[in-house]
């Protein structure tokens, strides 16, 4: 849509892939696997391309399949957190995954970074995608 950088199905496969990565690393780590952030083939400093490979991975899926994707995934992450000591969750070093950047953040702040922190910047491209689709519709109706 001309005026939009991301649709709302974007923005919600993104977030998948992000808390889909933060499983996938705390399942690999509990399986004494290698874990490698961000993800196979992606480097940190170039994301463009992890990201294109979430829109790609849910590009099937309805905004209703996505949101209940997303509300099953938050519930994953929730029991995550639950499952984790105080020392694990608020200080570095919880997990060798998220101690695999030179930042060394403690595992709240990767969750946080990842799931809640892009809906400030989501909230204000809904909002203009809903205003610019209702302006569209109503054009297209003739109004």
């Amino acid at each position: 849509m001309e005026g939009v950088d991301r649709l709302p199905v974007q923005m919600i496969a993104y977030q998948l892939g992000w808390m889909q990565l933060i499983l996938s690393w705390e399942n690999q780590e509990r399986q004494d696997d290698t874990v490698i952030t961000p993800a196979p083939n992606y480097k940190w400093n170039n994301l463009g391309g992890l990201y294109k490979s979430f829109y790609a991975q849910h590009e099937a899926c309805t905004l209703v399949e996505l949101s209940a994707m997303f509300a099953d995934t938050v519930q994953e992450i929730l029991r995550l957190i639950d499952d984790y000591t105080d020392i694990e969750l608020f200080h570095p070093g919880g997990r060798k995954w998220a101690s695999s950047t030179p930042a060394n953040w403690p595992i709240w702040k990767w969750i946080h970074i990842n799931t809640v922190a892009p809906f400030k910047t989501f909230q204000t491209k809904i909002r203009k995608w809903k205003k610019l689709n209702t302006a569209d519709r109503v054009k297209d109706a003739g109004c």
